[in-house]
């Protein structure tokens, strides 16, 4: 079972609104979006909301239920009027059972954290139609029930710019927890990055099958770096293992195989080999959650099309490895190398150093109108996810050349239900 995000179960299926009633600015939006109603509005209640969120791992991982857990504690010291609840390691056979635990002891908005919760909270926001229930990943949604995401493609992207530049073996290695199109999509973006850069380097992928298995994804950094020869990494795993993995064979060999952190900021496990990385803040997302339910302006029969879509523009996530408030982070040493590295920008054709096109892709994605988005064609791959999908309305079978074409920017649904790899990406079997 793939946990917290097993899109295996769902890639044909349908995804709607994006980011409704959310301060977010732009958004890859489907064709139609509902605003969420605002009046009347309630004046709020001097009672304290209570909120809880059920985990899918443990806060311990140092990745996607840590960076959630911050968000959590972020809102409650931002609202006197906000208790909180949480609880660790909830699969998907217990999560009714812990919902069920918060809805008896009073709490009123509940948060799943995992897709793998998907199907329960649906099962008991049909049963208890007047708590509010938010979930993380999915798309199922009705009236007291709303989706929300922070999505990192496009950090990913730019880690990938990095990446292109530092490999001089043409092999980057990527540990995968388990390819779905969320991964799939974040090993796509960081591949456009390194194609961008360096057009003869490929990315390497082992999946681990877990999200939290830092014994595994060891030893797949160790196979893409001993025996496939990647001399750079990136990965979705929530531990800092490969981290640790890449600070250890420096410290052994003397070879340093700079790895990018992820999820949240590693710097600390491996300062020799971070050059920057992912970093999510799930607070700013938390609070305009609840406020607007403390508020009024959701009410447990106005979620129905709220889904949240967090992008760069939001300040939910950002490049970065040394702390959540990272702002385009990057190791000076590393810095130093894409400085005095030359490029050209392939949509203008300018020559400038590596390190100012980092920051003009920084700024066009973080920019409220999105002036840049990697998923622009042209693109080409080969679909790969189960027996086919979906791509800009056309149906693709398991190993069908996959074409994006020039100028087309992929949307939502595209994105969200991503099956095919770029031709740069080798998936080992």
């Amino acid at each position: 079972m793939s946990s917290r995000r097993d899109f295996l179960k769902i890639t044909a299926a349908g995804v709607g609104g994006l980011l409704v009633g959310a301060a977010a600015g732009w958004s890859l939006k489907p064709a139609e979006v509902k605003e969420v109603p605002t009046e009347p509005q309630p004046q709020p209640s001097e009672e304290k909301l209570k909120a809880a969120w059920i985990y899918v791992g443990p806060i311990g991982d140092y990745g996607w239920t840590h960076a959630h857990d911050i968000g959590r504690k972020e809102a409650e010291k931002a609202f006197p009027w906000l208790e909180t609840n949480y609880v660790e390691n909830i699969d998907e056979g217990k999560t009714e059972g812990a919902i069920e635990e918060f809805i008896n002891q009073g709490y009123k908005v509940i948060f799943t954290t995992s897709f793998d919760h998907m199907n329960p909270t649906f099962n008991a926001a049909t049963q208890y139609p007047d708590v509010y229930f938010f979930h993380c990943s999915g798309y199922k949604r009705r009236a007291n029930m709303a989706t929300y995401f922070a999505d990192l493609y496009q950090t990913y992207y730019l880690n990938g710019l990095m990446a292109g530049a530092l490999t001089k073996s043409n092999k980057i290695g990527y540990v995968a927890a388990h390819l779905i199109p969320e991964v799939i999509r974040h090993i796509n973006a960081f591949s456009i990055g390194i194609a961008e850069v360096n057009p003869e380097a490929e990315v390497y992928v082992i999946e681990i099958g877990a999200w939290f298995a830092p014994d595994k994804a060891q030893d797949a950094a160790s196979t893409l770096v001993d025996q496939i020869g990647a001399d750079v990494l990136s990965f979705t795993e929530d531990t800092p293992s490969t981290i640790q993995f890449a600070q250890s064979y420096y410290e052994q060999n003397g070879v340093k195989i700079p790895v990018f952190s992820h999820y949240s900021p590693m710097y600390s496990y491996g300062k020799d080999v971070v050059p920057s990385g992912q970093v999510v803040r799930w607070g700013p997302l938390y609070k305009d959650i609840l406020a607007k339910v403390y508020s009024g302006l959701y009410t447990t029969k106005n979620l129905e099309n709220v889904d949240y879509w967090y992008l760069l523009d939001t300040g939910a996530v950002d490049v970065g490895a040394q702390s959540y408030d990272d702002s385009l982070w990057i190791s000076p040493e590393y810095k130093s190398v894409f400085t005095g590295t030359s490029v050209t920008d392939k949509l203008t054709g300018e020559t400038m150093s590596l390190m100012d096109l980092i920051e003009r892709r920084y700024y066009q994605m973080k920019d409220v109108n999105m002036a840049f988005d990697p998923f622009t064609g042209p693109l080409r791959g080969r679909w790969w996810l189960g027996s086919g999908g979906t791509v800009l309305g056309r149906d693709y079978s398991n190993g069908d050349v996959v074409e994006v074409p020039a100028g087309i920017r992929l949307g939502h649904d595209d994105l969200w239900n991503m099956g095919w790899f770029l031709e740069n990406v080798v998936v080992q079997e």
